[in-house]
């Protein structure tokens, strides 16, 4: 049990000189903090030349809540409690598989530093975005994680910082279901983590974003504004009530599993679920949601 807390501690404060570190500037450039501070601001920029909803605000509907939602969830989520939830869950599952005589390596499919630095970068992103797909569709489906899931759902209007306000127990899904398959292939650096990450900020940040744009034949392989949007419709037709267009970054897993759906343009669509009026608007009791509703 000592350590199990030793390294609790440890992920607390290795985290917390990482966060402060970041702020000081003194990493090199693989800093989230200020990557993240910069993607947003040039997609905003973006949406103040080129908005597709030519009425709605620069200061969009819960704007400031958005950006409080994309710090927290970001940064401070991690410092709370998900980098030691993820280092302890970790380390049990490396205990149990070290009780039945195995360890990670037993179940590794191949040397991934071995590949050049491009396959290696290519493979990491695959992965985890078929998996983010597939875990995304399970929050549709399932009605406890939906429960969940209808934080990142209660946004009525739609601009770069809706892109990062979800629940805080989606990351705790999340990293649950990507960590076997990124164990089994292992061996990432944290300059490969980093270049998948800022690329898949910047294009969820778009894909959320007040901007008219698919990327042309592209929009068959990347998520973008125009097929995003349909997915936050409020209104789906009965053989889709479980969701639509599940792409995180690449749309192109709902076009070869037929969940894509862009029955016209959705500029002016409702955005929502049903219920929604009912729904939690301020960021505490959406963070206690579900079991703060009546």
């Amino acid at each position: 049990m000592n350590k199990y807390i030793d390294l609790i501690k440890k992920s607390y404060s290795d985290y917390w000189n990482y966060l402060k570190n970041s702020v000081l500037m003194e990493l090199n450039w693989e800093n989230y903090f200020y990557g993240l501070i910069i993607i947003s601001l040039v997609v905003w920029a973006l949406e103040a030349i080129f908005p597709w909803r030519k009425n709605q605000s620069l200061f969009r509907k819960d704007f400031w809540l958005d950006t409080f939602y994309m710090f927290f969830n970001f940064f401070l989520l991690n410092l709370i409690v998900l980098v030691a939830l993820s280092n302890s869950a970790a380390e049990i599952f490396n205990d149990i598989l070290g009780i039945i005589g195995l360890s990670i390596s037993n179940f590794q499919l191949l040397e991934i530093n071995k590949l050049p630095f491009f396959a290696r970068i290519f493979i990491f992103f695959i992965v985890v975005d078929f998996v983010q797909w597939w875990t995304h569709r399970l929050l549709h489906r399932s009605e406890f994680l939906w429960n969940f899931h209808k934080v990142h759902h209660s946004v009525k209007e739609m601009g770069f910082a809706a892109h990062l306000r979800y629940h805080w127990m989606e990351p705790v899904v999340y990293n649950s279901l990507r960590y076997i398959p990124l164990a089994i292939i292992g061996g990432f650096s944290a300059q490969d983590v980093a270049l998948v990450h800022f690329f898949n900020i910047a294009i969820g940040h778009l894909n959320h974003a007040n901007i008219n744009w698919d990327y042309g034949w592209l929009k068959y392989v990347l998520n973008n504004p125009k097929m995003h949007i349909w997915h936050h419709s409020k209104k789906l037709p009965e053989e889709r009530k479980y969701g639509v267009n599940f792409g995180l970054t690449l749309s192109i897993w709902d076009y070869i599993f037929k969940t894509n759906y862009i029955p016209h343009s959705g500029k002016d669509i409702e955005l929502g679920f049903e219920g929604d009026e009912d729904f939690p608007k301020d960021f505490f009791k959406q963070e206690l949601y579900p079991l703060s509703k009546k």
